[in-house]
């Protein structure tokens, strides 16, 4: 972010600080580009471009990307494919989230391991306050302890000349049962929160609640027992279902995590083949991060407030905020009205 200190700027679909039913723009301008005018150029250019890349790396999508498309430089395939593509997912994440929080809805993530330093679980015990600040820390971890690990494992890495991976948590709260639906597999809020997660560069998977800890457990230790009273209607004490059931959001928190790979760049390149000569040679080594799981967090996060957004809408209706409210306190009413009576 020292040379890429993105912003977005609104193009056009708001006026006087709301949304005017049209699609809106965000434009974000890279400090950057202007050295890859002639590297990147749409048009024929002359000599002096620069060289071809032609060595792909190992856990990236430069080799199979050529294959796919039919190209003979590597760097037709990764600048697309690299990560900063996800500026534009959280550009729209918080557009998202404006729409959410206007409904007592909010979307939070947190790192939860980097390496082999691991934050302590606390996922049932977390409140929106407890992620006020969380942007304070440089791993963005809710365990200061943990934090501290996290760096030390970073600045091991750097030295080594390694990459690290983690996994990060993201956690809405404020929402009511019923986004999303089990009647078909699309719309299955789980899957397409999953799929959301698995659509971010480098994530290589994804679980809802306590996820793949069900498979070990008995069924009496996984499915959250309902509970009621006249003040906050049906609940749960625990959450291991991630706060959807059927596809569909059961009024609990929304818990979703996911583990992200190391960095393919290394400054110690593994094997690799150069794809002109046949010849084995070093992986090509771009800019690169050692850790990239404190911002993957913020851009999971984004696409979580976005899903959840669109299925609010689909439930809600979107042509206008006032229309929305109505409709929502609507439900909230038939809700309330078929409590038991105590």
């Amino acid at each position: 972010m020292k040379i890429e200190s993105d912003a977005a700027v609104i193009a056009s679909g708001i006026r006087h600080g709301k949304t005017l039913g049209t699609p809106v723009a965000l434009r974000i301008v890279n400090k950057d580009w202007r050295n890859w005018e002639q590297v990147m150029a749409s048009g024929e250019v002359g000599p002096g471009w620069g060289e071809a890349l032609t060595v792909p790396r190992p856990g990236h999508a430069d080799l199979t990307g050529m294959q796919k498309f039919g190209l003979d430089d590597v760097r037709s395939v990764l600048e697309r494919a690299s990560a900063r593509e996800t500026a534009a997912r959280v550009a729209v994440g918080a557009a998202a989230r404006a729409l959410l929080s206007q409904f007592e809805i909010f979307v939070f993530s947190h790192v939860t391991r980097i390496g082999g330093a691991e934050a302590v679980a606390r996922t049932e015990s977390l409140q929106p306050a407890d992620f006020d600040g969380i942007d304070a820390s440089p791993v963005r971890c809710l365990d200061e302890a943990a934090a501290k690990a996290m760096v030390a494992e970073i600045d091991k890495a750097r030295k080594a000349g390694e990459s690290l991976g983690g996994i990060f948590e993201v956690v809405a709260f404020g929402l009511v049962p019923g986004l999303g639906s089990y009647a078909s597999g699309p719309e299955r809020l789980g899957g397409r929160i999953g799929g959301a997660l698995m659509s971010i560069p480098a994530i290589k998977g994804a679980e809802i609640g306590a996820g793949f800890t069900v498979a070990g457990l008995p069924g009496s230790a996984v499915h959250d027992e309902i509970f009621f009273d006249a003040k906050t209607g049906y609940h749960r004490r625990s959450n291991n279902a991630g706060g959807l059931e059927g596809g569909m959001t059961n009024g609990e928190p929304v818990v979703a995590r996911a583990c992200m790979k190391p960095i393919p760049t290394l400054t110690k390149p593994l094997a690799s083949v150069d794809v002109v000569s046949g010849e084995e040679v070093p992986a090509l080594k771009e800019r690169s991060d050692v850790c990239a799981v404190p911002a993957a967090a913020v851009v999971g996060e984004a696409m979580v407030a976005i899903v959840l957004a669109e299925a609010f809408m689909e439930k809600f209706g979107g042509d206008a905020l006032t229309d929305m409210r109505e409709a929502y306190l609507a439900y909230l009413r038939r809700l309330r009205g078929s409590w038991p009576t105590t």
